[in-house]
């Protein structure tokens, strides 16, 4: 008598791949860590503060979408200096690439009032030499009395270990630690703008 054959195993595809990390992120990621965020910047608006957001790269991107968002639905004054690709790329010729934000900082007067937000995979490493400008105005900003808050995706970077509250997107795939963490860098300050206690005016949807 025969045995039947077995069918091979179908290999899940990328997207399915993708899209279940995902998945592990939303039930994994620190809610509480949102909340305290959400607290923070409430309070940062009670005191008419200024938010400050810095990244590079994608993450550079993610900044110029958010500052619309804290603006225009939070009612938060919020600034990014990647928004001025001049003075940028002026100070990186001028001064060095690591001075970019906290000279462009130093020159809006940050001061405890304010904060910043940091967008990064990493939050800067000095040691490995990777996103020194951040870890620059991390350190400028804590100089000044400023709060400094991430969302970032390591908890091992200078960010996440010197910022007051920031939000680590946990790492489910090595291999993927960058395109999920500035993909839920969006979710994240999505989820922060719609939060009832700082929307102030509806979406156009």
């Amino acid at each position: 008598m025969s045995m039947p054959s077995r069918l091979p195993r179908r290999m899940p595809s990328h997207a399915e791949t993708f899209f279940s990390e995902s998945g592990r992120i939303c039930a994994t990621i620190d809610t509480d860590q949102v909340e305290a965020l959400t607290a923070e910047l409430a309070a940062l608006r009670d005191r008419m503060g200024r938010l400050f957001i810095i990244g590079v790269g994608g993450s550079a991107a993610n900044c110029s979408h958010a500052v619309n968002d804290f603006r225009k639905l939070c009612g938060i004054e919020t600034y990014s200096p990647v928004d001025n690709v001049s003075e940028l790329t002026a100070r990186a010729n001028d001064e060095g690439w690591e001075t970019i934000f906290a000279g462009w900082l130093e020159v809006s007067r940050l001061g405890p009032d304010d904060a910043i937000l940091v967008f990064s995979v990493g939050g800067g490493d000095i040691a490995r030499n990777v996103s020194t400008n951040i870890v620059q105005a991390v350190d400028y900003a804590k100089a000044r009395g400023a709060k400094v808050f991430g969302i970032v995706g390591k908890d091992t970077g200078h960010t996440a270990r010197q910022g007051d509250v920031v939000v680590v997107v946990p790492q489910v795939n090595d291999a993927r630690v960058t395109p999920l963490s500035e993909a839920f860098q969006a979710v994240v300050w999505h989820c922060l703008v719609s939060h009832p206690n700082l929307q102030v005016k509806k979406t156009k949807w």
